[in-house]
């Protein structure tokens, strides 16, 4: 078979795969060209999961019928006036987004520049141009695609459902309007999902607003704004309590000097930081914003521009960790209030079905009703009513004997001291069931798992206690040889500092191949083959040796558990006045080892609400 050079069309419609791979692809090339445009206002409509239609309009500084010819063409762009690759400082600079589109759908686009006395308006159907046509548009830019991959209908057996392809546009409208709060965003669609975010300013307050715009109150309520500079980087943003965790990453919102970014190197870095909060399932929720010079950072390595390339990708990485752990010491005792939002919606629900009965498991120590309550005159009194049982005024214990009480109401004989309830988690006033500690603060309540807080001081301790003493060593009475392929030998090679602090003592062996002489004495008589490719693993992804320091932060968690104050244990005031005080000082006490809270926080007003207070 000879060689031929390809058809024109054709060429497009092949780099067009690289590009538009999907409706949102194609939408976030659009809203780019947008954003670098100067719009203060950015409206995306689409119909059919945008397959049907694509509608992107603004109010930038729009083009002239001669820009307007050649912004179809392929490579052809403003955004690279001097050919520099090396300091790109717009968010699109191939020049090929409009052709790509063009290539696979129905393309119009109207513009009109700042200072014409008209607009100009061309079409270009399947990467056929229609020709330049004068346009009425009023300011800046309207781009419409229609049926898009119509004219590469295999594409279409690929895509998914409506519903999700919308949903996907919408997320990439959000990203975007997360970096842009200056911005104002409206999306619209057949299949639901639309939102419209006013522009809230470029200031740090108005990133906080948009960001509570696009990801909800709830997030922004159980965020911590982190800041940080090294050098070259700045990071800033609001990082989630790991109680608020997800069972995937997609709320995850990273960006590289505005641009959206989903990279493993971030990944990894926002693993590690919340290694030692959240089960391995379970991920964190979190928006960072990395500012730097564009010429420290490759955003021209990704066909979609998902992924960027550091210069010295250790320091960017070194930055995340760092402020986010940093960040999440700062919040102390600090948990989500999810859960007590939850716990409030759940009584919520049963105070508002009628008919619901309040059993064993549902509520120990609820009499059972059914209806709704009925009203009694203000001076009534159950004591004085002909209606009063037998023995009802004798003590409580002596008209009905149940046992002993399973809740310790000790703590409460008498009134805790005014600075005491000031305390963030406030003075305990009773323990229920041996396991759960009641305390009073200035405007609510506090209950505290015991065994899951204690767990958590514990394992610190112990953590601080290594820090501070070392990591004790066990010297091999016969070296190991661990054979590797060379990538994870260099990366495990590279690291040997790092390991050797954290008790394991290797070196290199000839070719393909590690001796290892001590390991840490904590893991016991371990697999150390096992464990030194795991460790290699690790390190040739993702540049750490989190392998190592998970074992040895699992190894402290089951001595922190065994040593921790048990459930069933009836702990006495100032006992759990001291455990309360020592939370409120430790880093990561709102949550045990796995994410889980160590407590749940009501305020007044909502259980007031509960009783029709409200």
């Amino acid at each position: 078979m000879r060689v031929r050079r390809l058809d024109p069309i054709l060429v497009d419609r092949i780099a067009a795969g690289e590009v538009i791979e999907r409706p949102a692809s194609a939408v976030k090339e659009l809203v780019e060209n947008a954003l670098d445009a100067g719009a203060s206002r950015i409206d995306v409509a689409i119909e059919a999961g945008g397959r049907r239609l694509i509608r992107v309009i603004d109010d930038g500084c729009g083009m002239s019928a001669e820009d307007l010819a050649l912004a179809v063409e392929r490579h052809a762009t403003s955004k690279i006036p001097d050919g520099d690759l090396t300091a790109i400082a717009t968010l699109g600079f191939r020049g090929e987004a409009l052709p790509s589109i063009a290539a696979v759908a129905d393309l119009t686009i109207d513009a009109r520049a700042a200072g014409a006395e008209v607009g100009a308006q061309i079409r270009v159907e399947a990467g056929e141009k229609r020709g330049l046509k004068a346009s009425n548009w009023p300011k800046g830019a309207r781009v419409e695609a229609r049926d898009l991959f119509a004219a590469t209908p295999a594409r279409l057996k690929f895509l998914k459902t409506e519903r999700a392809e919308t949903a996907a546009v919408a997320d990439v409208v959000k990203r975007l309007a997360m970096a842009n709060p200056a911005v104002r965003f409206s999306f619209a669609a057949d299949m639901g999902a639309s939102f419209d975010y006013p522009a809230c300013g470029a200031s740090e307050e108005g990133r906080a607003r948009r960001i509570a715009q696009a990801l909800g109150t709830e997030f922004a309520d159980n965020a911590i704004a982190l800041h940080a500079e090294r050098e070259a980087f700045r990071l800033e943003g609001l990082a989630g309590l790991p109680t608020f965790h997800r069972a995937n990453a997609l709320m995850q919102y990273v960006y590289v000097n505005g641009r959206p970014v989903r990279d493993k190197l971030f990944s990894g870095a926002i693993r590690a930081a919340y290694l030692d909060f959240l089960s391995h399932d379970r991920h964190p929720a979190l928006a960072l914003f990395l500012e730097c010079d564009p010429r420290v950072v490759d955003v021209n390595v990704h066909p979609a521009k998902a992924e960027v390339r550091f210069s010295d990708p250790g320091r960017a990485r070194g930055l995340v960790v760092g402020a986010l752990k940093e960040a999440l010491a700062s919040a102390l005792h600090r948990s989500a209030d999810t859960p007590a939002r939850a716990a409030l919606d759940v009584l919520a629900e049963r105070a508002r079905t009628p008919g619901r009965e309040w059993s064993a498991a549902s509520g120990a120590g609820f009499s059972s009703f059914g209806g709704p309550p009925r009203s009694r005159p203000l001076d009534w009194n159950l004591r004085s009513s002909p209606s009063a049982p037998a023995g009802f005024a004798e003590p409580p214990q002596a008209a009905f004997d149940v046992g002993p009480p399973s809740a310790d109401a000790r703590p409460a004989a008498a009134p805790p001291a005014a600075a005491a309830v000031e305390n963030p988690l406030g003075a305990a006033r009773a323990q229920l069931h041996e396991t759960y500690i009641v305390a009073q603060t200035k405007d609510g309540l506090v209950i505290v798992d015991q065994h899951a807080a204690h767990e958590r001081l514990v394992y610190e301790k112990l953590k601080a206690q290594r820090e501070a003493e070392g990591v004790a060593r066990q010297l091999l009475l016969v070296p190991r040889v661990v054979e590797l392929d060379a990538t994870r030998l260099d990366a495990l090679l590279s690291a040997q500092e790092e390991l050797s602090a954290l008790g394991l003592a290797l070196e290199p062996f000839g070719p393909g191949a590690a001796l290892v002489r001590e390991t840490p004495a904590a893991l016991g008589d371990i697999d150390v083959g096992r464990l030194i490719e795991d460790i290699a693993d690790l390190l040739a992804e993702e540049g750490d040796a989190r392998g190592l320091t998970r074992r040895l932060d699992a190894l402290l968690a089951r001595v922190a558990c065994h040593h921790s104050v048990r459930a069933g244990r009836r702990l006495t005031a100032e006992e759990m006045n001291a455990l309360l005080r020592e939370m409120e000082k430790t880093p990561g006490a709102g949550q045990c080892n796995h994410g889980r809270p160590t407590y749940v926080e009501l305020k007044l007003a909502d259980i007031e609400k509960l009783f029709g207070r409200g």
